[in-house]
């Protein structure tokens, strides 16, 4: 029989709805793989596995109650974070979301999310010190929480990343006599990780916040109360409150991350910190965003950044080197202070930050392995044994003592 050209017809259409078939089933396999992915990665993100433990109270402003949250990971790595939940110097339960820093319970640090009372409701120079009393309590009940006190770290973000860095260069002993234990302690960090901070609350530059008459920031006057209202006593307290104005030899090793298009907080704040670092030799490592504002989607990728550079300084690497101060005589009698990290073979010390005897029976045991030291690091020849070494007492630990300036 023959066949017309309608035959063939009916033939490419039925060809053509089965390579549709072919191709939305295609698709939809690769959508729900896609789909699975998505869900796997949310997951993981998401539900890293922690104790949580709400709303302790670490202190009082006035009749309020000062809240933070912890959590604490399964495999826990000895250290601590302690992650400021603030914003335009404003905080609340709700902005402490655990998939934040979830990345920081992955690496094994326990979390502590703190939070502030709000200004203007309270001064934002009364905030800050409130950060203080908060690291000064966790510092305080570290057995409680399973993490070693001279391993704390701080994260924040924009106001945040200002009271994190009035934290790091601030930070230090608090009274002797004071009546509560907890203001004994020493509210110093390890190292501070940073989204955008303000240092400079005195030179603005071209922030949006700037209204040129010298004064604070414009849209948050009244958070810096009567103070903030004559420029003479804004000189003083926006000095205060400017961490860029604090920096010493002993601020710890501090992590910058910031968008070069940001125009609330510029990128000016971050490099003229980072340059007052370096003048005096500590270490601060700035890290630009091109194109990004004040803020940006894929921060989330910034806090595993985060979470990798802390383990430089507080994780399982850190604790296994604790740098020492050694203390020998040269021939002319004089005592030259060497500030090392002990070397694997060259008089390596255990885990835990070691004590003055400790150092010393171990130097008197082994006198030619301090020579090598000090012939390896600095020169000097020592010609009779170490009469003792011992950690040099800093407000931010030892570790920030031996660290040198880098900015990148």
């Amino acid at each position: 029989m023959a066949r017309g050209p309608g035959s063939r017809t009916i033939r490419a259409v039925s060809a053509t709805g089965q390579w549709a078939k072919r191709a939305l089933w295609t698709v939809g396999i690769v959508v729900a793989a896609l789909s699975l992915a998505s869900v796997s990665a949310y997951w993981w993100w998401f539900a890293a596995a922690r104790e949580r433990i709400v709303d302790v109270t670490y202190g009082r402003r006035g009749d309020v109650p000062l809240l933070l949250d912890v959590f604490r990971p399964h495999r826990a790595n000895g250290a601590g974070i302690v992650v400021i939940v603030s914003g335009s110097w404003k905080s609340g339960r709700d902005a402490a979301r655990p998939f934040i820093f979830a990345p920081f319970l992955r690496h094994g640090y326990a979390v502590f999310a703190v939070r502030h009372v709000s200004q203007p409701e309270c001064l934002i120079g009364d905030i800050a010190q409130d950060l203080h009393r908060a690291v000064r309590f966790i510092r305080h009940h570290s057995g409680d929480y399973g993490i070693d006190p001279g391993r704390i770290g701080v994260v924040g973000g924009s106001s945040g990343g200002h009271l994190a860095l009035l934290l790091a260069t601030r930070g230090g002993p608090g009274p002797e006599d004071a009546a509560d234990p907890v203001d004994r302690e020493s509210s110093a960090v390890q190292g501070a990780a940073v989204f955008f901070p303000a240092t400079d609350l005195l030179n603005l530059g071209r922030s949006t916040e700037n209204a040129g008459d010298g004064g604070p920031p414009k849209s948050y006057r009244r958070g810096f109360g009567p103070r903030g209202e004559t420029l003479a006593e804004w000189k003083v307290l926006g000095g205060d409150l400017s961490p860029i104005d604090h920096v010493t030899a002993d601020l710890p090793p501090v992590l910058i991350i910031h968008g070069d298009a940001d125009t609330l907080v510029p990128l000016d704040q971050s490099e003229r910190f980072a340059e007052r670092a370096r003048a005096v030799g500590r270490e601060v490592r700035l890290e630009v965003r091109p194109g990004k504002k004040h803020g940006w989607p894929t921060m989330a990728l910034d806090v595993l950044r985060m979470a990798d550079w802390f383990d430089e300084y507080l994780g399982r690497r850190a604790s296994a080197r604790q740098p020492v101060v050694v203390v020998v005589e040269d021939v002319l009698g004089r005592s030259p202070v060497l500030d090392r990290e002990a070397r694997p073979g060259l008089g390596e010390w255990p885990e835990g930050r070691p004590g003055a005897a400790q150092v010393g029976r171990g130097f008197a045991r082994q006198a030619s392995t301090a020579r090598r030291i000090a012939r390896m690091w600095s020169g000097v020849v020592p010609q009779q044994p170490p009469t003792m070494a011992t950690p040099r007492s800093s407000s931010s630990g030892t570790r920030a003592a031996i660290v040198s300036g880098v900015s990148s």
